[in-house]
């Protein structure tokens, strides 16, 4: 029964898809003075076309709610790319039987996949300083991606990619 339980506590703990997030950024800038935005000019995010619409549009939304709006004299070019990779899994949960005695033993154990390897999406959200043409701040996130997800699948995820990239933003010095 203990087993059972732990299997499921396993499971439960490794289906968890909720997207990861790594920030950094220049100190020596003043966040606060940065209002608005424009796509890099040279936007390539490496997604299909439908995914990098998708993001674009998370992107509009994710930059209105933290206050930036559209300009043809933006003070930040917000760029973004991507890249896919296979994670390697090492979760498994070990089952062994020894026995033995006065200086004798016997041992036997195996291991038990808990999922398998999964496809990560990172997504890299760089902001540039017009003006300066320098890298300012950026998030790096990576979630679980199902390429077999319907589109509404895909919208949510890159709504919650976006999300958790501005949740560094302005960053706290």
């Amino acid at each position: 029964m203990k087993l059972i339980k732990l299997l499921f506590v396993c499971v439960l703990l490794s289906s968890c898809n909720a997207p990861k997030a790594v920030y950094d950024y220049d100190d020596t800038v003043s966040f606060n003075n940065y209002k608005t935005y424009q796509l890099f000019p040279d936007f390539q995010s490496g997604l299909s076309q439908l995914d990098e619409t998708r993001l674009i549009a998370s992107l509009k939304n994710g930059m209105e709610s933290k206050g930036f709006s559209t300009s043809e004299e933006p003070g930040v070019f917000v760029n973004a790319y991507s890249r896919e990779f296979m994670d390697q899994n090492r979760s498994s949960i070990g089952i062994g039987v020894g026995g033995g005695g006065r200086g004798g033993g016997v041992g036997v154990s195996g291991g038990i996949p808990i999922e398998n390897n999964s496809i990560i999406l990172e997504v890299t959200i760089d902001f540039i300083d017009v003006a300066e043409d320098s890298l300012i701040w950026q998030a790096i996130v990576e979630t679980k991606f199902n390429p077999n997800a319907s589109p509404e699948e895909r919208r949510a995820m890159f709504d919650e990619i976006v999300q958790k990239a501005l949740e560094g933003y302005p960053p706290k010095k």
